[in-house]
């Protein structure tokens, strides 16, 4: 299998721009949100994560299919 290192940077590039965009776009809310987060259990946590994932890989895959 031949790894496409020029996708996968600009995969990485764009998640980082997302990411960001979110402290840049939410900077006043986001410290509230994060505190809420903080209060929940790791289940949900985990479960957050695992729809996160599972949400993205899916849109990697239609996008690519």
């Amino acid at each position: 299998m031949h790894m496409d290192w020029q996708f996968l940077l600009a995969a990485l590039g764009l998640a980082l721009a997302l990411e960001g965009a979110a402290y840049f776009l939410l900077a006043e809310r986001l410290p509230r949100m994060l505190a809420l987060l903080a209060e929940q259990g790791p289940g949900l946590l985990r479960g957050m994560g695992l729809a996160a994932m599972v949400l993205g890989l899916l849109t990697v895959y239609l996008v690519r299919a």
